[in-house]
């Protein structure tokens, strides 16, 4: 990633120290690149640093954990210190805390698997999920980032957003049903704000429907739930169901949240 001119790098008010941006910009391509690990070339090429520069960085945040290269010191992925920082940061998150138990309650009352998403950009990070019996699907883990037009969390969190927030597009295609457009995708959040919560129709996953509901204890919102279900499964009594559990539900967590909100830090 090449470097911006000394004028433009302030974050905030502040001088961004580059070593850090560098820094955190080499854990997000790593992070990024998932079950594929990067060759030293292959990461000083992507951030446009030195090979000398990046093999040096590498191997400092190799010895602290944050990186971990296979028995050749050729290839490098995220270290066990990314996971561990992650799962300090939901456990103390209060939100994540007041949600959890709602999920076990919805999970069971509707056979189905639920999810608790937060909005990052134009993507949404899975902070807990609870899965159904039924089947299991890889793309709900915890810690993973979707885009937001693809599913229903996502487009329940944009839906509480002017249109004018959104990227110009065209947006990445997950399915064959994915709106890829910003007209498209702009008429569905006209009708997710009609309707009160979002439908994901195999958008993101081919053969499961999503329904997204935000939890409004932020203003705009940055968390939602959504529950999925198999296409299979889905008849309109199970969906009337799920739509009146999921609202229920919400109901519960927003006054939850907001009573247990009081002294806690209010992240940005």
């Amino acid at each position: 990633m090449p470097e911006q001119p000394e004028h433009e790098e302030q974050v905030r008010g502040v001088r961004e120290v580059k070593s850090a941006a560098r820094t955190v910009e080499l854990l997000d391509v790593l992070a990024a690149r998932g079950d594929r690990p990067a060759r030293l070339q292959e990461l000083a090429d992507e951030l446009a640093v030195p090979r000398s520069s990046m093999y040096a960085l590498l191997q400092t945040l190799i010895g602290r954990g944050w990186v971990r290269t296979d028995v050749t010191g050729s290839l490098y992925g995220i270290g066990i210190h990314a996971l561990l920082t992650g799962t300090s940061y939901l456990d103390t998150d209060p939100y994540v805390r007041a949600v959890r138990p709602f999920l076990d309650e919805a999970s069971e009352a509707l056979g189905e698997t639920i999810h608790l998403g937060r909005l990052d950009g134009f993507a949404v990070a899975y902070l807990a999920t609870r899965e159904s019996h039924e089947y299991l699907r890889t793309i709900s883990r915890v810690g993973r980032r979707l885009p937001a037009h693809v599913g229903a969390l996502g487009k329940a969190l944009l839906a509480e957003r002017p249109d004018d927030a959104l990227p110009a597009g065209p947006y990445a295609r997950a399915t064959g049903n994915t709106l890829t457009t910003r007209e498209a995708l702009a008429a569905d959040l006209a009708e997710i704000r009609a309707r009160g919560h979002s439908i994901d129709r195999e958008e993101g996953v081919p053969g499961i429907v999503g329904f997204g509901f935000a939890l409004r204890y932020a203003s705009p919102a940055h968390d939602a739930i959504s529950c999925s279900v198999p296409v299979a499964r889905l008849t309109p009594e199970h969906e009337e169901r799920i739509v009146a559990v999921m609202r229920e539900t919400r109901t519960k967590i927003e006054t939850t949240a907001h009573r247990g909100s009081a002294g806690t830090p209010n992240w940005r």
